[in-house]
């Protein structure tokens, strides 16, 4: 079998582009990802075992959040566990991409534990809430829920704009046009949208008030994302129907 340096060398030239990624997830995430990659090649692993190990980390930090009572060792653990889920999540397409195991099965797997840790994680900040106020007021109670709408709709929009994409790829005459060139800026802008950044507001667990106000300002943040987003895939989108 390959030495590790030799599977780090070959998942390093099988990486997706940059474009569109935070710097979060380019120089934290995707190399943490690489290396566990290549631990999983050596262990004999599928991508559709890694999936599932980065939903077992993931799952288990969320049901933390909404069984213990917040505290300052609750919040480091929730958010190793789901730092951990998260670069778990790189790995699987990284040693898909390495072993050339991928497929439509893993594709959708994948995109299933994504929907569901989405769904999960702000429900899960919600139950806390509930049960381990006090809040300073019930409206409180809305924010998770507005937060998981912006975040699950943000989420099928992309991936949507993205195999729509790609089909209209598929079907245009000509070779693809250059690739974009990679912005830092953008990569400096996108990282309040990176999830990785948002599960570092679990650090915040043991100062409800500090937790609150940095889970609100988070989801303003989506929010404004989410309608930036929106306007841009719409135009994209149309402009492949006019090509």
């Amino acid at each position: 079998m390959e030495s590790t340096g030799t599977v780090l060398r070959e998942l390093r030239g099988a990486q997706k582009t940059s474009k569109g990624v935070s710097l979060y997830s380019r120089y934290v995430n995707r190399p943490a990802g690489r290396v566990l990659a290549a631990g999983a090649y050596r262990a004999g692993l599928t991508p559709n075992q890694v999936t599932l190990v980065s939903a077992g980390f993931t799952f288990a930090a969320i049901a933390a959040v909404a069984l213990s009572e917040p505290s300052w060792r609750l919040g480091f653990l929730v958010w190793a566990g789901l730092a951990v889920g998260f670069a778990f999540d790189s790995a699987d397409g990284q040693l898909a991409r390495l072993t050339g195991r991928g497929g439509p099965d893993g594709e959708w797997l994948d995109h299933v534990v994504d929907c569901a840790k989405l769904i999960l994680v702000h429900s899960a900040v919600l139950i806390s809430f509930h049960r381990f106020g006090p809040l300073p007021g019930d409206a409180w109670l809305l924010l998770p829920l507005a937060f998981l709408f912006v975040a699950v709709l943000t989420f099928c929009a992309g991936l949507l704009r993205e195999q729509l994409g790609k089909a209209a790829a598929r079907t245009a005459p000509g070779p693809a046009g250059p690739a974009a060139p990679v912005s830092s800026v953008r990569a400096v802008a996108l990282l309040p949208a990176d999830y990785g950044v948002f599960c570092l507001v679990f650090l915040l667990l043991g100062a409800p008030g500090a937790f609150r106000a940095g889970y609100a300002l988070l989801a303003a943040v989506h929010a404004v994302f989410l309608v930036a987003f929106l306007a841009k895939w719409f135009r994209e989108l149309r402009a492949l129907r006019a090509g």
